[in-house]
Parts: structure tokens; C-alpha cells; sequence
């Protein structure tokens, strides 16, 4: 089943407690905003809007010595241009280095559907103002959240120690939390992504994810002059697909004995309608927040390219292969009732008047890396609607809700 990570109880130390923090800057947050939205940066090519936040951290008065940049790009299987942007700060006041450190985060990276999108304003809302662009809010207004609270909070002079955390190669499978330098980050014992919707909905738990590289090698044949004596790979793909779909093995998953999710989202192969295709490659994923679950959906999807491979037989006897290579992108996890983190984020709604909301998210977030590397780490919105469609929004509401929220998070002296 998933797992649950264990509560992380920090030792609180108490100082004088203050009031519940001041509005934060939310025209300030709204023109981060809208300059971080359209700055290019799809998974691997981050560089650009790291620069942006690095410049806007070093302009609020953050000392060059706490901005610093890890290797995750070098560790990560896809490589890239850059890696975590991390500003790490000592906490400030009487008794503020004896409490916990906090971590913000949210990641630079957007799908490639938002690369060079041009945001607008409509009424409450910021939508693409192109057709064919998506917004990327996803993650840019957790960005613009958490940018904005580290400038907030670089002015004042009572907040416990923090840390903020902007990382790399998110949608591409959680590559910077999974490969972030934690040496760099200080150790913190409570942890806040902003991603997602509304800003009270608190995910406290994610699917597990698998991804699949799939090739299916055929044999290439003159399809007028004798299809018989090739094997297409092609056919081969399609009977699979098939398999899956009416065993109810692709989509939405509901077996005797679990739950879960799979699919087939990119496919190529062929060059020419006159010649039998010999080979197609094809990735795939699994989900389920059950790992035992996961791993049956992973061998139906590899059990049917193998049974297709033997069905598609040529004139002379000849079959196709299928070689299967998969990778674990992310392990599903699922936060204590009590754990600390959690317990803050619940503290920080109610005391911008809202009533926080418990979620488990069916895809993955940082969060599931962090969890799983010793940092339990709760997800909290930021106005995203629609995410990785064309039809993307932000709900300016709720965006500024989750100012509010982030800087009681950072400024609580608990």
C-alpha cells in the first residue's frame, strides 16, 4: 500500500509570539506574476526564469553567499542546463535560531504546450492569450508565491530560519526534488510546495508513477508486392493497445484488487504507406498509490505486447520482438495525520480565515521525492485551473490567498 510517512516531530522551541503577520505585497506578487509567466522554461531549459528569480532575490537584498545553484541537472537522466536555485537564510529575532527551519518551494519548469505564452487579464482571472498556448501557471504562480514571500521576508527582522527551494525538471519526472542537493538545503524539519489549485487544499498524499519505453521491432516487406512476408510493427502495437483497453487494463483502472491508472501517450513508427512497418516506439506509464497494484498494471502492459508480438506471424514464419525498458519516476507516499508540516499549513489557512481541505493527488508532485528522501513536505495551491491544457487560468483570488498563507508560513514563530 502507499506509504505513510512516519510523523517528523521537531523540537519547537518558544519565543514571544507576534501577530498574525502583515498583508503581504500582492501588487508586487501580481507583476512577479505576470513577468515570470511568459519567460521560456520547459523542463531542462530552466536557466532563464532561474536567472529572473536569482536577479529578484539579489535586488531584495539577499547576500550572494545565500543564493545558491546545485547539480541536480547532472544527476538527473535527461541532463539539462541548470539546476535548484536554493536561498537559504539563518532566522532572525531573539530565539529564532533555536526553532525549526522551514522550506517554500515550487518548480521553474513548464510543459512545452506554455513555451512562449503571452498571460492576460480577465477579470479575476490570467488566461493565455494565445489559442494554442497553454498559461503555465503551472508552476509559475507557486514560483511568484514563493518569490514573493522570500522577498517579504528578506526586509523583516523576526522569521525563523528558511530556506526556499526552486527546482528544476518537475513534469518530466520530479527530477530536481529527486536529485536535489539536500547538503544545500539545511536541514529542514517542515516542508511547503505551492502547486495546484486552491490555495486551502492541502495534498497530503500521491500516486506512485512508472514510466515504460516500449520498441517493438518488425519486419520491413514491399506492402503491395508481398505484405505477407513482412511483420508490421505497427499491427503488432494496435493489438496490444487493443488487449489493454477491452481487458480494462489502459485508462482508468478498477480491478479486483486495486485501483490505478495507465497509458499509452506516444507512439511513432513508419515511414511510408508501401512498406510494412518494421518498428515503433512507444512510451507508456502506470500509477497507482497501491505499489503492488502498480506493479500488476506494469506486467498486463508487458504481458500484452508480448502475446501481440507472437500473434503477427509472416508468410515465413517470422515474428517481432517487443524490448521493455521502464524507470520508477516517483514512489507514491501518504503524509501522517500529524505530521508537523501538515499541522503548520492547517494553522496558516485558518488564520487567513479559510478552513483548510485535505486532499491525495493521482499525480505526482515534488513532494513525493522529498518525502521519500527524509524532508515530509505538504503541497499547498496556488489559483492553478486547468493545467497543461490550452485552456489553462489562474484565479487571482485564490493566487493571493496563497501569498497570505505562504507568509504566515514563513514569518510563524513556532
Amino acid at each position: 500500500m502507499t506509504k505513510t510517512t512516519k510523523s517528523h516531530r521537531p523540537a519547537v522551541a518558544s519565543i514571544q509570539k507576534t501577530a498574525t503577520p502583515s498583508e503581504p505585497d500582492l501588487d508586487r506578487a501580481y507583476k512577479l506574476l505576470m513577468a515570470l509567466l511568459p519567460i521560456p522554461g520547459g523542463s531542462c531549459q530552466e536557466t532563464e526564469v532561474a536567472a529572473y528569480v536569482a536577479a529578484q532575490l539579489r535586488r531584495g537584498g539577499a547576500p550572494a553567499s545565500a543564493i545558491r545553484y546545485d547539480t541536480a541537472h547532472r544527476r538527473s537522466a535527461f541532463g539539462g542546463a541548470i539546476g535548484n536555485l536554493v536561498l537559504k537564510l539563518p532566522g532572525r529575532g531573539p530565539g529564532a535560531t533555536r526553532l525549526p527551519r522551514r522550506l517554500l518551494m515550487a518548480h521553474l519548469d513548464t510543459v512545452p504546450i506554455c513555451v512562449g505564452t503571452r498571460p492576460v487579464r480577465r477579470g479575476g482571472q490570467i488566461v493565455s492569450g494565445l489559442k494554442d498556448r497553454g498559461l503555465g501557471a503551472d508552476d509559475r504562480s507557486g514560483v511568484a508565491v514563493v518569490l514573493n514571500t522570500a522577498l517579504e521576508v528578506l526586509r523583516r527582522k523576526r522569521h525563523p530560519p528558511l530556506t526556499f527551494l526552486f527546482t528544476v525538471q518537475e513534469e518530466i519526472g520530479l527530477y530536481g526534488a529527486r536529485c536535489a542537493s539536500l547538503g544545500l538545503l539545511g536541514k529542514p524539519e517542515l516542508a511547503f510546495n505551492f502547486d495546484g489549485g486552491p490555495a486551502a487544499k492541502l495534498t497530503v498524499g500521491a500516486t506512485g508513477g512508472y514510466r515504460m519505453n516500449i520498441v517493438i521491432e518488425g519486419l520491413a516487406s514491399h506492402a503491395g508486392g508481398a505484405p505477407e512476408l513482412g511483420v508490421s510493427a505497427i499491427a503488432i502495437a494496435a493489438l496490444a493497445i487493443a488487449e489493454l483497453t477491452q481487458t480494462g487494463w489502459h485508462g482508468a483502472i478498477h480491478q479486483e484488487g486495486g485501483t490505478g491508472t495507465s497509458n499509452v501517450g506516444v507512439i511513432g513508427g513508419g515511414e511510408a504507406t508501401n512498406v510494412v512497418c518494421d518498428k515503433v516506439t512507444i512510451r507508456a506509464e502506470a500509477r497507482s498509490h497501491d505499489p503492488a497494484f502498480r506493479e500488476r498494471i506494469v506486467k498486463q502492459i508487458t504481458a500484452a505486447f508480448d502475446r501481440a508480438a507472437q500473434q503477427v506471424v509472416s508468410a515465413a514464419g517470422r515474428r517481432g520482438r517487443v524490448e521493455i525498458e521502464g524507470r520508477l519516476d516517483y514512489e507514491s507516499f501518504r503524509l501522517a495525520s500529524d505530521e508537523p508540516c501538515l499541522l503548520a499549513a492547517e494553522r496558516a489557512v485558518r488564520a487567513i480565515g479559510a478552513e483548510p481541505i485535505r486532499a491525495i493527488s493521482n499525480g505526482g508532485l515534488d513532494a513525493n521525492w522529498l518525502s521519500a528522501r527524509g524532508i515530509p513536505t505538504v503541497t499547498l495551491g496556488a489559483g492553478q485551473l486547468g493545467q497543461h491544457t490550452v485552456a489553462e487560468a489562474l484565479d487571482l483570488a485564490e493566487f493571493s490567498q496563497a501569498c497570505r498563507i505562504a507568509l504566515q508560513l514563513a514569518t510563524e514563530e513556532q
